[in-house]
């Protein structure tokens, strides 16, 4: 999964969780292949990180539901 596909997801989400248009930064967390940063800019209903883990063959039913568990904690 990359960087796109993971922007996507998290976008979709956090749209269904009622944010229409986040400002996201989207980072790769260094050393740690399949591990990504969300940073939700300016945000007032959930937390300002969230901290997925995806790899090659992770679907995108995984990461949304590990973007809502975590903005929904």
């Amino acid at each position: 999964m990359d960087h796109q596909d993971v922007e996507r997801i998290a976008r979709a989400a956090l749209r269904e969780l009622g944010l229409p248009k986040p400002e996201l930064t989207i980072e790769q967390v260094a050393g740690q292949p399949g591990q990504w940063r969300i940073d939700i800019h300016g945000n007032r209903q959930g937390p300002g990180t969230l901290k997925i883990r995806c790899g090659e063959g992770s679907t995108a039913q995984w990461v949304r539901s590990q973007i809502i568990d975590q903005y929904t904690a």
